[in-house]
C-alpha cells in the first residue's frame, strides 16, 4: 500500500475555503497600501547568500534555508574539507543561494540594483512568502507570507507616522483590536551606553527582545553569559520596568540616559511621533515599550510591533527605521522605514475570533440549478448575462436530483440559488432562493443580473 504523502513540518496546505479567507486579508491590506500611494513589487524566492548573510544577526543567519548548487556540487570540494565535519565551511562551498528570510533585504538589494530607475522617495508594497528554518510551533511557521510596505529615500518622521496610521486602518478594517508597541534603537543604544556596554548593544538587544518569551530572569542570565557585569545588569532592571503613560516613560528615561547623545535623539524621535499621532487623532492603542528590541541588526531608529488584544499569539505586525541597509550593497545615505503584516498569524487570529465576514466566505454569489433540456440552455444564457454584470456565478454541470444540487450549494456556502425549470422558462421569470432564509422570489429574466448585484 502506498504511503500517504505529507508536507514538511512548519508548512501548510490551504484549501479553497482557507484561500478565500487569506485572499480577504491580502485584499484588505493591499487596498490600504494602495490608498497610501505604495507601488507593487515582487522579487525572486531565492537570493544569493551574499545578499542575505550578515543582515539578520548571527541567530538570523542560522535560520536561512540554503539551496544546494546544481550539478555535482561536491566534486570541487577538497577531500580534507569534505571529511573535516565542519558544516560551516562545507556549506559555503556547496551552496551559493538561499530562500529569502524576509522581504526587506531583497527590497534593499532591488533598490541598489535598479537605482537609476527608482524615483525617490520610493514607496513599495510586496506580498510574498518568506522562509525560516525555525522550530515549528503555534503561530510560528517555516513558510509564511509577509505583507510589506516600505518608504526608502527619506529620513522624515512623517513616514513613521504614516505607518502608524496604516496599521490603524488595516486592523480596523479587519476587525482586530490591537496594541501597537513602539521603541527606538537609538534609545536602546543610549541604555547600553549608560550601563557601560555600548560595544555590546547587539548582545543586549537580542536578549531584551526575548523578555516576553523567556522572562526577566532568563534574560538576565543570557546577559551575564554575554559578558555583561552584574552591576550593569542591575542598572538595566529599572529601565526595563518603567511604568506610566508614554510621556511619563519618556520623562523617566530622559533622567536615566541624559548623558547619551544618541539615546536622547531617540527620545526626541519617539516624542515627535507621539506628538503627530496625538494631533491627528489616530485611535490605535500606541504603547512605548522599552523592552521592545526587534533583534534584526539593520534597524537604527523607531521600531514597531503589533499584538492582538483578544488572542494569544506572537506579534502579528512589525517594522522600523533602517539607515544603513542599502549602504551594505554600496549605496550609502539612503534611509528607509517599513512595516510588515504577518498574514499567517493574522489569519490565525481572525479564525480564532471568528472575524471573517460571512459574505466573504464564498467565491460564488449565485448558483444556477441544472434542469437539463431547454431550461438548461435558458439558464446558460442568463448565467453569461449575470457574469457579464460582475456577479460571480456558476451552474451545476449535470441535471442531477435537486437535493444533490442544493446540498452542493449549501456546502459551498453560496448565498443564492437560481432555478429555471420549464415553468420559469415559459414565464421568463427565474426563481431565486435565499439559501440562508429559504425565501424565494420570482425575478424577470431581464432583471436578474441587477437583482443579484443588489442582493
Amino acid at each position: 500500500m502506498a504511503q500517504t504523502p505529507s508536507i514538511p513540518k512548519g508548512t501548510r496546505d490551504f484549501g479553497p475555503e482557507e484561500m478565500i479567507k487569506r485572499n480577504y486579508i491580502f485584499d484588505t491590506v493591499r487596498s490600504v497600501f494602495r490608498r497610501y500611494g505604495f507601488l507593487p513589487l515582487e522579487t525572486p524566492a531565492m537570493e544569493n547568500l551574499s545578499t542575505l548573510l550578515g543582515k539578520y544577526g548571527e541567530e538570523g543567519d542560522k535560520l536561512l534555508f540554503r539551496i544546494l548548487n546544481s550539478g555535482d556540487y561536491l566534486s570541487r570540494v577538497p577531500a580534507e574539507e569534505l571529511f573535516a565535519a565542519d558544516s560551516g565551511k562545507l556549506t559555503a562551498k556547496i551552496s551559493e543561494k538561499g530562500l529569502r528570510y524576509d522581504l526587506t533585504v531583497p527590497f534593499a538589494r532591488y533598490v541598489v540594483q535598479h537605482r537609476g530607475e527608482v524615483v525617490f522617495p520610493f514607496k513599495r508594497y510586496q506580498i510574498q512568502p518568506v522562509w525560516r528554518a525555525d522550530r515549528p510551533q503555534k503561530g510560528r511557521y517555516r513558510e509564511f507570507y509577509q505583507c510589506d510596505a516600505d518608504i526608502i529615500g527619506s529620513r522624515s518622521l512623517l513616514n513613521e507616522v504614516e505607518l502608524v496610521r496604516m496599521v490603524d486602518d488595516v486592523f480596523r478594517a479587519l476587525g482586530i483590536r490591537v496594541t501597537l508597541k513602539m521603541n527606538n534603537r537609538k534609545i536602546l543604544y543610549g541604555i547600553a551606553e549608560t550601563i557601560g556596554y555600548a560595544d555590546k548593544m547587539t548582545d543586549i538587544t537580542v536578549a531584551i527582545d526575548k523578555l516576553e518569551k523567556i522572562g526577566i530572569d532568563n534574560v538576565n542570565a543570557e546577559l551575564r553569559e554575554k559578558g555583561i557585569s552584574e552591576e550593569a545588569v542591575a542598572l538595566l532592571q529599572p529601565i526595563l520596568s518603567l511604568s506610566g503613560s508614554n510621556r511619563e516613560k519618556l520623562g523617566q528615561l530622559t533622567d536615566v540616559i541624559a548623558g547619551s547623545e544618541t539615546g536622547m535623539k531617540g527620545v526626541a524621535e519617539a516624542g515627535a511621533i507621539l506628538d503627530y499621532v496625538d494631533a491627528l487623532g489616530v485611535e490605535v492603542d500606541l504603547e512605548l515599550d522599552l523592552s521592545l528590541a526587534r533583534g534584526l541588526n539593520y534597524y537604527t531608529g523607531a521600531i514597531f510591533e503589533v499584538k492582538a488584544k483578544d488572542y494569544a499569539i506572537g506579534s502579528i505586525c512589525g517594522g522600523g527605521r533602517y539607515d544603513d541597509l542599502t549602504g551594505i550593497f554600496g549605496m550609502p545615505d539612503t534611509s528607509g522605514v517599513g512595516i510588515s503584516f504577518g498574514a499567517d498569524r493574522i489569519y490565525d487570529v481572525m479564525t480564532g475570533l471568528d472575524l471573517f465576514p460571512a459574505d466573504a466566505m464564498s467565491a460564488t454569489k449565485a448558483f444556477f440549478a441544472n434542469f437539463g433540456g431547454a431550461p438548461e440552455t435558458a439558464a446558460l444564457k442568463l448565467l453569461g448575462d449575470v457574469r457579464g454584470a460582475g456577479v460571480a456565478a456558476e451552474m451545476y454541470p449535470d441535471p442531477a436530483k435537486m437535493k444533490k444540487q442544493m446540498d452542493y450549494a449549501n456546502r459551498r456556502r453560496i448565498p443564492f440559488a437560481v432555478m429555471i425549470g420549464e415553468d420559469e422558462a415559459a414565464a421568463r421569470q427565474a426563481t431565486v432562493k435565499n439559501m440562508a432564509t429559504g425565501e424565494q422570489t420570482a425575478v424577470p429574466f431581464d432583471r436578474l443580473a441587477n437583482y443579484l448585484q443588489e442582493a
